[in-house]
């Protein structure tokens, strides 16, 4: 994972650099406050709405709504601390919080991001499985194999991020306590090389499957229409996800790595990538509150919950169209469930 650029204290070690970082200004530290507090109230109903149901669900979970329970935990992790992001701005861009808390909003950072990363992969790989390989896969596919997988990530990437939890992380600044895990990256090759392990496996594995399951359906899977609508659009929703929440910043973070502390580097260039790199750092944090789309689309109880408390007055259509829906071929039979 991606702890050793995020462990190491991450402020350029060249005082040329230092004296070029740009400070930040009122409007923009009121901007990131807000956002920050918009995301917090939109991820903490959307994630905690989505647990509340996936509760309440009786029977065998299946493995998507396995993964997808992970993954709203993932969220909350990290939602709960976005008000220390707030407060950060709000304080003009000074830590008042702490070594501890720095410490801790950095490890839930990167412990959300990476975590939600790898369980949209295995949601993209259940998908991959339910509607290529259907009927072959039904055995494979037990809840019980995607709580194994599921508590490996979390042992996986917690142990990849315990060292933030044991490196100093404040620095003075001009005088102001600087919460180095909030935006500023060690700009090294070694961070480059980890962040491209991180990132580059389950980005790789989602595009692949999605592009496996939308070949399948445009061959012509054995899939209701209903069904490929209902899977395309949650492959939309995970795609979505990828673009607006993790590649940019994952980008911006390779070109401020490759080019921070290059010596040929204008002070206005070192300034423009900092800056890219604190919105596409925000950004990730609507993954947040983007996630209950691929829970609304993907898990078909949540979907049918959410139409009751909302919806009530058509509840009796949507039993009805469900009950309709049976009696398809096996391939059907086997992602209505999913879908």
């Amino acid at each position: 994972m991606d702890s050793s650029t995020a462990a190491e204290p991450s402020l350029p070690s060249n005082q040329s650099s230092e004296s070029c970082a740009a400070a930040q200004t009122a409007t923009e530290n009121q901007l990131f406050g807000w956002f920050y507090m918009v995301v917090f109230v939109l991820a903490l109903g959307g994630n905690s709405l989505a647990l509340w149901i996936f509760s309440r669900q009786r029977g065998v979970s299946s493995p998507a709504n396995v993964f997808l329970v992970h993954l709203a935990v993932a969220d909350l992790s990290y939602v709960i601390i976005l008000p220390l992001r707030a407060i950060y701005h709000f304080t003009g861009g000074h830590w008042p919080l702490g070594e501890v808390p720095c410490r801790v909003t950095g490890f839930l950072f990167y412990v959300n991001m990476y975590a939600s990363l790898y369980f949209l992969a295995c949601v993209a790989g259940d998908r991959y499985l339910a509607v290529v390989h259907a009927v072959r896969s039904m055995k494979l596919r037990q809840g019980r194999y995607a709580h194994i997988v599921s508590f490996s990530l979390w042992v996986l990437v917690t142990v990849s991020m315990v060292p933030l939890l044991v490196t100093h992380q404040t620095a003075q600044v001009d005088n102001t306590t600087v919460c180095l895990q909030l935006y500023r990256e060690k700009a090294s090759r070694k961070a480059l090389v980890s962040l491209a392990v991180a990132f580059t496996p389950p980005f790789l594995a989602t595009l692949s499957c999605y592009l496996l399951i939308i070949h399948s359906l445009h061959r012509g899977s054995r899939l209701e229409p209903a069904l490929k609508l209902r899977a395309l659009r949650t492959i939309g929703a995970v795609m979505l996800i990828y673009v607006v929440c993790f590649l940019p910043y994952h980008l911006s973070r390779a070109t401020f790595i490759l080019g921070y502390s290059h010596p040929d580097v204008s002070c206005q260039t070192r300034r423009a990538l900092s800056m890219a790199n604190r919105l596409t750092s925000s950004l990730t944090c609507l993954n947040g509150a983007m996630d209950p789309l691929v829970y609304l689309f993907g898990a078909e109880k949540f979907r049918s919950t959410l139409k009751r408390l909302f919806c009530k007055d058509k509840a009796g259509m949507t039993g009805a169209t469900s009950g309709d829906l049976k009696g398809t071929h096996e391939s059907s039979l086997s992602a209505k469930s999913e879908f």
